[in-house]
């Protein structure tokens, strides 16, 4: 079996468990059917290095790529292929393959980029760790996220989350999250963003209409209701994102006084897009920065990614702030934020 074909039915089995069995259906046909013939499929074929959703994600890049012609073409073959339509598996390759052999430069572009879901349900861990920070360092906090995309989550104060009959975050939300949550609940801390910035090596603009299509395709056609989350949060968003190398603007920003508020840096499902060199150097000014943190100043590193654990479920949850470089647990969430094991443990 080749490397795509290994990477494609890796990300079906990811699909399937994250609620999508349309998508592990046509990556599982692609994976059976695709021949590296024609000049999409054989860049494919040939993809140097890891291409696995823990690395390149190539896999997601083609279906994104895919999803993306159905939403420009809605009444063209792979559209009528997509859901709600159902056909045959004969009838949805025939569409993909008309495709690849008709937009084969869009494609081609499309491969170039990693995938920017910019999925605002894991807003619910941001909104859960801020409340947990603003009991322990006060309520107002400046926001600097890496690997921001459209800036979605840097809008998360604007979001509620609602754990049972309780109410988290914003009190006039502008979407409400309801993750699968078990654990204690986060501390009925309000807070208060008094700044907001992002850096992405591509960003997309949530008010222009192509990247809006960017952030849609890469949602995934049998799920409705995260195209409705998506919408709601482009509605308000306002948050301005930089393009840039993390490591080039997390310098600059660490510069940035900003007295009387805890400087918030965090990241979703984006560390593992960094080449190794930027994740030391991002992880050095962090620490630097936590050095000069004082109790008027603080400084919170909040994180949600992939630690690659075969015996865990979903994304770590990790918390590090200072002064004083406290080291903390906060549990497991599901990539897409569906739900959320909440156990916050200090490990020093």
């Amino acid at each position: 079996m080749s490397k795509l074909a290994d990477a494609l039915r890796g990300q079906a089995t990811a699909c399937a468990a994250l609620g999508s069995p349309f998508m592990a259906r046509l990556l599982t046909l692609l994976a059976q059917r695709l021949t590296p013939d024609g000049p999409v499929a054989k860049r494919l074929f040939d993809w140097p290095g890891d291409i696995s959703p823990a690395v390149a994600s190539v896999p997601l890049r083609l279906t994104g790529a895919l999803h993306a012609q159905a939403l420009a073409d809605p009444d063209g073959p792979l559209a009528q292929s997509y859901p709600p339509n159902e056909v045959s598996d004969d009838q949805l390759w025939d569409a993909v393959m008309h495709v690849f052999a008709t937009h084969t430069d869009t494609l081609m572009s499309w491969l170039d980029s990693p995938p920017q879901t910019n999925e605002v349900r894991r807003s619910a861990v941001l909104i859960a760790a801020t409340s947990y920070l603003a009991e322990k360092l006060g309520s107002d906090f400046v926001l600097s996220e890496l690997g921001a995309s459209a800036g979605l989550n840097l809008m998360f104060d604007r979001f509620a989350l609602q754990v049972s009959d309780q109410t988290f975050g914003a009190s006039d939300p502008v979407l409400t999250l309801t993750p699968d949550w078990q654990g204690p609940l986060p501390p009925p801390q309000g807070f208060n963003v008094t700044d907001r910035g992002g850096t992405d090596i591509n960003p997309l603009d949530p008010t222009d209409a192509e990247d809006q299509m960017r952030l849609r395709a890469y949602l995934w056609p049998d799920q409705p209701h995260r195209r409705a989350l998506t919408d709601a949060a482009i509605s308000c968003a306002e948050a301005k994102v930089d393009a840039a190398s993390a490591e080039t603007w997390l310098k600059d920003r660490l510069t940035q006084a900003h007295p009387k508020s805890t400087h918030l840096i965090y990241h979703t499902v984006a560390w593992q897009y960094f080449p190794d060199t930027i994740q030391r150097e991002c992880t050095a000014l962090i620490e630097a920065a936590g050095t000069k943190a004082t109790p008027d100043a603080p400084l919170a590193w909040v994180s949600m990614e992939n630690d690659a654990n075969p015996n865990q479920a979903g994304a770590a949850l990790t918390l590090r702030y200072w002064p004083g470089d406290h080291h903390v647990d906060l549990g497991r969430a599901d990539f897409h934020g569906r739900w959320v094991r909440w156990n916050p443990v200090t490990r020093n």
